[in-house]
């Protein structure tokens, strides 16, 4: 392995330059000086212009450490390179010098540099924990005991390592310094108060350490100090005397008294024992025991008020220490005579039952009340329960009365239990009780009273005479007689046709009945919805008391109406709508008719020949009629208006049809099951000018006739013969036949417009979609071709207000017609599904 001599060389030559030369220069700088600082002109203090080659080419040759400088090769000064720190370039050492060499080649020579690197305030003063713990035992410690500290350490040196100490404000502590051999200070905490752990067991302070730098660095560090526990505090007791009363009767075990003392030390310097320590008088250590650990005292004998009332018990309690301390109290019991003897009452009058209307203030029965007992124990006091209706009445020393304090009701309370009781005022007291019945009886004071103020009561037309309409029923609270409840109908009212026209006026009492004793209504007769459509009436309960109370209900009776009566046909009023003319064979409605009318060869299809009339005495889907051609079956000539009864051409009358066309029509009603009527039509088929001037006749005579219906009996084939010629002799003069025309078109005109305004109804009923219209002592018309029927309510005198109710029936409508009607079945006008009050005017 080959030898390299070239370092050893270097080192040698460094060292015979260093001998020969002996030259050497000194610089300060101080720490933290930043990168950049000029030092010193090196080049000019080693004799070297800053331009000379020489001084260009110095070298800085360090010995052992970084130097943290460099020569600037330009001007040859040396300058700071990098970050000085004195603490850690030297440390604690002082002063801190670097030794540098400059090396100068060609010729080789060696100068000396010494970097003397000063120090600054640049590090606060340390110490070597945050937190201090210290333990210092209570009242042992005199005031002025030392315990040493560790002082805080400083980087810097100099006056910058100078420190001083302050504490934070403490009366129980201090801080001193002491000199010592050593280069630093001793430092220590000196107690300068007495330490109690139970006023104040830790305290907390803070030691602080300034350097003399400029400006001046700190260090803190918290002391934690704990006080430690020493036996200096005797148990002391809650209360100093304990007075306790207690009763002779007390049983073995019984909890006398809970003394407590408390010792303010810790662990077993602060546990306490108890004991009895003197008995007065001795025999109380038989009858008293304490628990060692509780401190409850107990009685583990028996009481005697008579051999002894007072007993003083001396407690001493003790805690654990060494030497142990001990505190003490007084148990002062007093033994207090039993109550032995209870109270008595004696009920000595009683009167009963009791009235319920009984005036307050009433007595109802007397009662004595004594106990042997003397004193307090003697004392008795007496109260009733329940506190009402009854109280008590002192009357004088041992002596009640129970009277009455409120009034009685015996539909409420029938009957009291009331119970006396008598307390003494012994300790505890005794009580004592006497119970006393006090029954209470009935007077008549109580009206019956209906469940419901008014009744609405349904019944079907055509019920059997007797049956059963409702059951109303009054109640009484009363008892026997005053509760016994008897029925009887008021007069009152039945709503119809005859009742609104004021014509066979009937009272209730003709309609229906009431049973005296079950309140069951029944009807007398069969009802008729055509006669009667509302009957209301009042009903009224009667008891059997003295005087006799009544209570009054309103009952509203509504005849259901049913499908009992056939369609009636009616004459025509007068000519028919179209060129034809229609005639009857009788003067009223009935269940069928023959009727005639004529047609001219002709006429076009819908040419309306005659209109067949016809009225229900029922009401609602009862009465809404419909019609039917039941002969001639197939595609006759003519058809029937479904509910119009229009009968109309359904083709142009021909030659072919032969001179009479003989119409069977069937009126039915919607009821269930329906029923009907038949009307047959004969229709003549004459000439255009025969029909109207067999038109213009028919109107002439039924303007003649009084009742204004136009009635004319119906021919035979002569009759037919003998209108045929006169209307072959009048179609001579044909402007005698326009004349008459128009003079009875005028006339009919005339006629139809005062038979509207005559027969026009008084009042109607709005129905439909809407609101209830409401509708008082007026007519109600039924809808198209029903018979009109005067609609009223008749209520009893001296009713304040009455109900309307139309009901909904129970029938579904009508099946639309076929395709043979070729008419629209109109719809049936809606019924009043609601009920409205209605006042009567004055």
């Amino acid at each position: 392995m080959g030898v390299c001599w070239g370092p050893v060389v270097r080192v040698l030559v460094l060292q015979a330059a260093w001998a020969l030369g002996g030259g050497q220069v000194r610089y300060s700088v101080p720490e933290e000086a930043k990168a950049g600082t000029v030092v010193g002109r090196l080049a000019q203090d080693l004799g070297l212009e800053a331009g000379e080659p020489e001084a260009r080419r110095l070298r800085l040759v360090a010995q052992g450490r970084r130097a943290s400088v460099e020569v600037s090769g330009a001007s040859g000064a040396l300058v700071v390179s990098s970050r000085l720190d004195r603490e850690e370039l030297c440390g604690k050492s002082a002063p801190c010098a670097l030794r540098l060499e400059v090396l100068v080649e060609r010729p080789l020579r060696v100068f000396h540099v010494e970097l003397e690197v000063t120090d600054i305030n640049d590090n606060a003063p340390l110490f070597p924990a945050a937190r201090r713990n210290l333990s210092i035992a209570e009242f042992t410690s005199l005031p002025g005991s030392r315990f040493p500290l560790e002082g805080a350490s400083d980087a810097d040196v100099g006056a910058n390592a100078q420190l001083s100490y302050t504490l934070s404000p403490s009366e129980y502590f201090r801080i001193e310094e002491e000199e010592s051999n050593s280069r630093s200070k001793s430092l220590f905490l000196v107690l300068a108060k007495p330490l109690d752990r139970e006023t104040v067991p830790v305290h907390r302070l803070l030691l602080t350490a300034r350097d003399g730098g400029r400006p001046s660095l700190t260090g803190t560090v918290e002391l934690v100090i704990s006080v430690l526990d020493v036996n200096d505090n005797a148990p002391q007791f809650n209360r100093s005397v304990y007075n306790v009363l207690l009763p002779e009767d007390a049983l073995e075990g019984t909890l006398v008294a809970r003394v407590s003392a408390t010792d303010p030390d810790l662990g077993i310097y602060g546990e306490v024992i108890y004991e009895i320590d003197t008995f007065v008088p001795p025999s109380a250590s038989d009858v008293f025991s304490i628990d060692a650990k509780s401190g409850e005292m107990r009685l583990t004998g028996a009481l005697d008020f008579e051999t002894v009332t007072f007993y003083d018990l001396h407690v001493k309690a003790t805690d654990q220490g060494n030497p142990p301390l001990s505190g003490h109290c007084k148990v002062v019991v007093e033994v207090v005579d039993v109550n032995d003897n209870a109270p008595e009452v004696w009920v000595t009058s009683l009167s009963v039952p009791v009235p319920e209307d009984a005036a307050v203030g009433t007595v109802v029965a007397l009662l004595s009340v004594s106990d042997r007992d003397s004193g307090a124990n003697g004392r008795v006091r007496c109260a009733v329960w329940p506190a009402a209706p009854f109280g008590l009445v002192a009357t004088f020393a041992g002596s009640y009365s129970l009277v009455l304090r409120e009034a009685l009701d015996r539909e409420r309370v029938p009957e009291y239990e009331v119970e006396v009781r008598a307390e003494d005022g012994g300790a505890p007291p005794l009580r004592a009780s006497r119970g006393v019945r006090v029954p209470v009886s009935d007077v008549n004071d109580n009206a019956p009273a209906f469940a419901q103020a008014v009744y609405t009561v349904l019944a079907r037309e055509n019920n059997a005479a007797g049956a059963e309409l409702a059951r109303l029923w009054a109640r009484d609270p009363d008892e026997a007689g005053n509760g016994r409840v008897s029925y009887s109908v008021a007069e009152g009212g039945g709503g119809g046709a005859a009742a609104a026209a004021g014509v066979g006026w009937r009272a209730a009492s003709s309609y229906v009945s009431v049973d005296a004793e079950s309140g069951r209504l029944w009807a007398l007769q069969p009802l008729d919805y055509e006669e009667l459509q509302v009957l209301q009436f009042e009903v009224r309960a009667v008891d059997a008391g003295e005087p006799p109370l009544c209570g009054n209900a309103t009952v509203q009776l509504f005849v259901v109406d049913e499908n009992d009566n056939a369609p009636a046909l009616l004459a025509p009023a007068g000519g028919g709508p179209g060129p034809g003319a229609a005639g009857s064979s009788a003067s009223g409605p009935g269940s069928s008719g023959a009727l005639w009318a004529w047609a001219a060869w002709g006429a076009p299809a819908g040419q309306v020949v005659a209109k067949i009339r016809a009225v229900d005495a029922d009401s609602g889907y009862n009465a809404w009629l419909r019609y039917e051609l039941w002969e001639p079956r197939g595609k006759g000539p003519f058809r029937v208006g479904l509910y119009s009864g229009e009968v109309s051409t359904a083709r142009a009358l021909e030659e072919a049809d032969g001179p009479r066309q003989r119409l069977v029509i069937v009126v039915r009603d919607h009821g269930e099951p329906a029923r009907s009527a038949t009307a047959t039509l004969s229709v003549s088929l004459v000439e255009g000018g025969e029909a109207a001037l067999a038109a213009a006749g028919s109107s002439s005579s039924s303007s003649s006739s009084s009742s204004g219906a136009g009635l004319r009996p119906a021919a035979g084939a002569e009759g037919g013969a003998a209108a045929a010629a006169a209307a072959a002799a009048a179609a001579t003069n044909v402007w005698l036949v326009v004349a008459i025309c128009a003079v009875s078109s005028l006339f009919l005109l005339a006629v139809v417009l005062y038979g509207a305004s005559r027969w026009a109804p008084r009042a109607a009923v709005l129905s439909g979609r809407g609101p209830a219209t409401l509708v008082c002592a007026s007519e109600v018309g039924s809808w198209s071709y029903s018979q009109r029927q005067s609609r009223s309510l008749c209520v009893a005198d001296g009713a304040g207000k009455s109900d309307l109710m139309v009901f909904s029936p129970n029938f579904p409508l009508p099946p639309p017609p076929g395709p043979a009607a070729k008419e629209t079945q109109p719809e049936p006008p809606a019924l009043l599904d609601t009920v409205v009050d209605c006042i009567p005017r004055p």
